[in-house]
């Protein structure tokens, strides 16, 4: 190189700020610059960093798991939050290997905003230039979900430009893992093995290099295979959220590339794949078929016991010891913040797998619940008398997990279990307002209210459908032109949704329930998805206070109707409707029910109804709670009937 030529680029460097200039001196960029900037080889004696970029703990999950496969290869880099991490400190590195998670918008978590932002900022600013990290090789794999379209893993992509605009090079091209699709564990193992053997010096055929025989006996820390539910002390331990699963390390030997499929030989997807399987069979549910669940409550159990059924049945009539809980559909279309199941379910806009059929999930859910209910034989308290009502299920709730009215025979299924005089609950997260029309009589239909204004909405269900508002208020109107029972179901959740009591009055209007259900929110415990404590859980007593705040809002159109204490839940109902004489009739016909579905001529809510008894009513000193049953307190330790 010519002298001039040296200097020109010396005064290229003077433009740099103080800080790049003294990341290039320290790093001897100079001496690059002089040998016209030719990659040098990737070693193990390479500075590195491997950073995660997580919000739910599935990036760093992966991203401990490819740790330790690079101990296992000799191949030493440090693990890093990318937001403990000082940016400027990048042009000091030789080696970055990123796994990064894709959040709301497209965007990184926001924990990690000053990482992105520096880079971004970096990229376009021309007093820095193209030449900052040209020593810096580097790979990138996001982790999102393609659910969300356009955005899917946007964020890694982000990364990987801003990088190479900034002279890294890129020695693996991105890998993408869909949470979603529970291929994950596939393509990070695919791009893991590539950035090994391109680190190695090896082909990328070989894979993930060295972990068979030759380093079984090798010795991993503990800590660097802490899951991030451990770290974070969370709830259920054992219980993998979906989101997380992707993460939980494997053995050593499971660092071989084995391909997981979800897929049949006739190309039909199955929404259960083996490892979404295994995560719910652990949480107790029995897996139908591809895509469908039964899975017994605490409440049956309760009620087989005589000790108490639910707000079901303090509201409606329903024998809890007879109820079957399930799903057609264990995808959804919202990743709600106080899921119940923590998010171990698929999502989806729509139905995109095999289907069942709907026959075949009746017999088998009525047949998985039974060899449930046969399992109490023998448990304290459960007669005989009780056990065999329990083995004739007389009620399903369609409301398990996931979203039933995306099973498209959604209308043959209700109607098999009606000819088997079996009644139906379905609850709905109103994003599927066509599937509404669409659906035939069911003994009560459930649309979810979990907020009353679009940004609440957006902050606590997490929908995946951009027009999500639109979605929520055409369900709405498609409820108030149902015949049969309708129920609008709020969840409370302090500290989320509890001051809006004008913003839910002035939804009553639009879908004109017969029913509104007030929940507080049951607390699961805390999850990657979900950091929800006993904080945001109002007591009963916030449930009455809200709900006859409502009641009086409504001037007299609703009035509080019952309450069942143990579920912190509260009725209001029509008055116009369902109060005769002073008298409520909350309560269901169910037999009647059944002969107005076998007569096929239309018929309404108040061609069911039954009479509410006095202790189901709101206010009575029984709170909802049966004296045909025995109250047990466990902080007493000791029966008490009421």
């Amino acid at each position: 190189m010519s002298l001039s030529s040296y200097r020109a680029r010396l005064a290229l460097l003077a433009l740099l700020s103080a800080s790049t200039f003294y990341c290039f001196y320290k790093s001897r960029r100079l001496k690059q610059l002089k040998t016209s900037f030719i990659p040098t080889a990737v070693t193990s004696s390479n500075r590195g960093k491997l950073f995660f970029i997580s919000q739910t703990g599935t990036s760093k999950a992966l991203a401990q798991r490819l740790h330790i496969l690079f101990k296992l290869n000799d191949l030493s880099l440090d693990l890093i939050d990318a937001k403990d991490y000082e940016p400027e400190d990048l042009c000091k590195e030789n080696l970055v290997i990123i796994v990064a998670s894709t959040w709301e918008d497209g965007k990184p978590p926001s924990n990690a905003d000053f990482f992105a932002n520096w880079l971004a900022e970096s990229a376009d600013d021309f007093r820095v230039g193209s030449l900052l990290l040209s020593n810096c090789k580097f790979a990138v794999f996001g982790v999102g979900s393609r659910a969300y379209g356009d955005s899917f893993n946007a964020a890694a992509k982000d990364f990987s430009k801003r990088l190479r605009e900034l002279g890294a090079n890129e020695i693996v091209a991105i890998g993408e893992g869909d949470v979603d699709s529970g291929e994950i564990d596939a393509a990070f193992e695919e791009w893991s093995g590539k950035v090994v053997g391109v680190l190695k010096g090896g082909s990328l055929e070989n894979g993930f290099i060295g972990c068979e025989s030759e380093n079984d006996n090798v010795v991993v820390d503990d800590d660097d295979f802490q899951s991030s539910d451990e770290e974070n002390g969370e709830l259920e331990s054992g219980i993998v959220d979906l989101e997380d699963i992707a993460g939980k390390g494997p053995s050593r030997r499971r660092f071989n590339a084995v391909t997981e499929t979800n897929s049949k030989p006739n190309g039909q997807k199955e929404m259960v794949t083996p490892v979404i399987r295994a995560s719910l069979e652990k949480q107790g549910y029995k897996i139908i078929g591809s895509h469908s669940g039964v899975k017994i409550c605490r409440w049956t159990k309760s009620q087989l016991r005589g000790r108490g059924g639910c707000y079901k049945h303090s509201f409606y009539g329903i024998e809890s010891h007879r109820c079957m809980e399930a799903t057609p559909s264990l995808a959804c279309a919202n990743k709600c913040v106080f899921c119940w199941r923590h998010h171990t379910n698929p999502v989806g806009k729509n139905w995109q797998w095999k289907m069942d059929d709907p026959l075949e999930i009746v017999n088998s859910a009525i047949d998985q619940h039974t060899k449930m209910i046969k399992q109490m034989k023998g448990v304290p308290g459960v007669t005989m008398e009780r056990l065999n009502e329990g083995l004739s299920p007389r009620h399903c709730a369609l409301s398990l997990v996931g979203e039933p009215i995306m099973y498209p025979e959604i209308n043959t299924l209700v109607n098999e279990l009606h000819q088997r005089r079996i009644s139906t609950f379905l609850v709905t997260n109103a994003q599927f307002p066509e599937k509404i029309k669409m659906l035939k009589p069911v003994t009560q239909l459930y649309v979810s209210v979990d907020a009353a204004t679009k940004e609440s909405l957006k902050a606590i269900d997490r929908p995946l459908f951009g027009d999500f508002w639109e979605r929520f208020i055409d369900s709405l109107k498609a409820l108030r032109e149902k015949q049969q029972r309708t129920v609008y179901r709020l969840t409370l959740v302090k500290g989320w949704n509890t001051e809006d009591v004008d913003a839910y009055f002035n939804l009553f209007s639009i879908g004109q329930p017969d029913f509104i259900e007030i929940k507080g929110v049951t607390y699961c415990g805390s999850s990657a998805t979900s950091k929800l404590t006993m904080e945001n859980v109002p007591w009963h007593s916030d449930v009455k206070a809200f709900s006859e705040a409502l009641a009086l809002k409504s001037k007299g159109e609703y009035e509080v109707a019952c309450e069942h204490v143990h579920s912190c839940c509260v009725l209001l109902a029509k008055t116009e409707k369902f109060k005769v004489n002073g008298q409520w009739f909350t309560w269901i016909d169910y037999e009647k029910f059944h002969n107005l579905v076998a007569s096929g001529k239309p018929f309404n809510s108040k061609d069911y109804m039954a009479p509410t008894p006095s202790w189901a009513v709101y206010g009575a000193t029984e709170g909802g709670f049966d004296p045909d049953q025995s109250r047990y307190r466990k902080e007493r330790h000791h029966k008490s009937s009421h």
